[in-house]
């Protein structure tokens, strides 16, 4: 008799990570690895990055494989997502952690028009067209476990998570683009969960606070970081593991009933029903 799948294990599940060669992503990447799922690192520019990653991931005994491409763009999202698809077979998880958060405060009075359209398209853009991706990978592809593991009707396990942000819940003066962008993931979040729902594919967001990531380099130097821990309830700022290790939870087996759900993961500082 074969042995009973441990339920925090990933084996034979197929993951893409976008922005999955450093930073939170990175730290997906790595733990996604650490339990079983083979992994595909969608990055833009940073090969080097993605290139030891993967090889650091095939260590662990699972296939790795990395790809650049553009997916602020259809063809560079249909491209990432047929690339991690001709390597693994299919597609079972879809962690979307790429984007932008532009550093220099900017009133809505004095926001470029340049500004507010990069943003929203490396932030909205980007997630639609990598979801939309996926979903469609998803749906042709029943995953190892069937119908009674996904719940699914048609047999198909599919998990989508989108890196969102406490700014989408509550704004943020003078980030109004970022804010926006990420307010808007969290409605195409829901609104996504309900359609792919009937066939055991899961959408949900994770929503962090501050991070330790190279994008909050400028606000943490000199002292800045040390002053953001303090307003912190749990007395410090996450790590890009922190995020990670929720981020990977929804992925299991045993998350098939929590969709269309935003996970606040920023140490009390924002409290959302």
């Amino acid at each position: 008799m074969a042995a009973a799948r441990s339920p925090f294990s990933l084996e034979g599940r197929r993951a893409v990570i976008t922005g999955g060669s450093r930073g939170i992503g990175g730290a997906v990447t790595r733990l996604l690895a650490e339990v079983g799922a083979d992994v595909c690192i969608g990055y833009h520019s940073r090969t080097t990055d993605a290139a030891d990653l993967a090889a650091h991931c095939r260590l662990l005994g699972v296939k790795a494989t990395h790809h650049a491409s553009d997916i602020s763009t259809p063809a560079g999202a249909k491209s990432l997502i047929a690339h991690a698809v001709t390597e693994f077979g299919g597609l079972d998880i879809c962690v979307h952690s790429a984007g932008i958060w532009p550093v220099d405060e900017a009133p809505v009075s004095t926001l470029a028009d340049e500004r507010w359209a990069n943003t929203m398209r490396q932030n909205v853009d980007a997630m639609f067209y990598i979801s939309r991706e996926a979903a469609r990978a998803m749906e042709k592809n029943p995953s190892a476990g069937g119908a009674d593991v996904s719940g699914g009707p048609s047999g198909c396990m599919g998990r989508i998570v989108l890196v969102s942000s406490t700014a989408g819940q509550r704004g943020e003066a003078m980030h109004a683009d970022y804010a926006a962008s990420k307010g808007a993931m969290i409605s195409f979040v829901k609104s996504m969960a309900v359609e792919l729902a009937p066939m055991g594919i899961t959408v949900n967001a994770i929503a962090p606070g501050w991070v330790d990531t190279e994008m909050c380099a400028l606000p943490f130097a000199n002292g800045g970081k040390e002053r953001i821990a303090k307003g912190i309830p749990v007395g410090r700022v996450a790590s890009a593991d922190d995020i990670a290790f929720p981020i990977v939870s929804l992925c299991f087996d045993g998350a098939r009933h929590v969709t269309g759900e935003i996970v606040n993961v920023n140490g009390g500082s924002v409290l959302c029903g």
